[in-house]
């Protein structure tokens, strides 16, 4: 999960990489920035290239990758906000073993 805290430096940035791309087909381009300035998930597409994230995990080959969105309130003294065990942060003091 991440969080988008400037939609329109993202948007921008995204139209620059795709202003930027010689080879694109006119066509293709106009499509791509229409869904790049509707979605922000379209932009993050055209910035991050999911097989840059897994290069170098040993074991795994990217089969499929797609990016969604998705508008959220967020309220950091929310319950449903607080990262627990299964979100990959663990108590120090519970483990003493290390």
């Amino acid at each position: 999960m991440l969080e988008v805290q400037e939609a329109d430096a993202l948007t921008g940035a995204a139209l620059e990489r795709i202003a930027a791309d010689e080879f694109m087909p006119q066509e293709e381009r106009a499509h791509a920035e229409a869904a790049v300035r509707e979605d922000d998930s379209e932009a993050l597409a055209y910035l991050v290239d999911p097989t840059d994230l897994i290069v170098d995990v040993p074991g795994v080959e990217l089969a499929q990758a797609s990016w969604s969105t998705e508008s959220v309130e967020y309220d950091p003294e929310s319950m449903e906000w607080e990262l627990d065990e299964e979100d990959g942060v663990f108590d120090e003091k519970e483990d003493d073993s290390a």
